[in-house]
């Protein structure tokens, strides 16, 4: 989706309506699919599709972006939660319960529970704009049994916020250079280094450690 987008932005195709047919539902699918299996840089998906639309003579592009990250990243947090729910009652548990803790470990976990404790539903929205935040509240939420739709109230606006907060990135790497495909490259960088800035700060205090 990634390269289809800075291809996309290089070379623009003959009709802005042919790229949409294809970008929107590419979009959609991949957000939705990032969202249920934590692999696919979704930040990143947002950020770059927000650089082609802000070049698009159509002005409800970004509009459009927004709408369908926003709705898919949602589906997706519901999917894996319903699944995960499904194991928290079962007896032995299942693969997706299991699968979502064996990526928390015990200290971010508790850390995640302090927050649902203090902040209920809320936490949610955090989670989403901190990277590597989802999970460890998601489990959170899972082990306290949050019924499904107190879960979808909290996920709601953390959706949107999370959409909101990646196309400004794309919005901003868009209007610093003229050609897309150059914002695409930037957005796709800062999405990245935000992604890993945990990671390398955990890294860091361990080594201090």
């Amino acid at each position: 989706m990634i390269a289809f987008l800075a291809s996309a932005a290089a070379n623009p195709p003959p009709s802005e309506s042919t790229q949409q047919a294809i970008g929107y539902p590419s979009l959609f699918f991949l957000v939705a699919l990032g969202s249920l299996v934590p692999v696919v840089p979704t930040g990143a998906l947002v950020s770059s599709a927000a650089v082609v639309a802000f070049h698009q003579t159509e002005p409800v592009s970004l509009a459009v972006v927004f709408g369908v990250a926003s709705f898919a990243a949602f589906l997706g947090d519901v999917a894996l939660y319903w699944l995960g729910l499904r194991g928290v009652r079962s007896r032995n548990g299942s693969r997706w319960l299991h699968r979502l803790q064996d990526r928390v470990d015990n200290t971010t976990l508790e850390k995640a529970q302090n927050r649902l404790d203090q902040h209920g539903a809320a936490v949610l929205v955090l989670s989403r704009l901190i990277p590597a935040g989802r999970i460890p509240v998601m489990v959170a939420c899972l082990l306290a049994e949050m019924p499904m739709r107190r879960f979808v109230r909290g996920d709601i606006p953390a959706c949107l916020a999370w959409a909101a907060s990646y196309q400004l990135i794309g919005i901003l790497g868009g209007s610093l250079f003229p050609e897309p495909w150059q914002g695409v490259a930037l957005a796709v960088g800062l999405t990245f280094v935000i992604g890993a800035g945990p990671t390398l700060v955990r890294r860091f205090r361990d080594r201090r450690s």
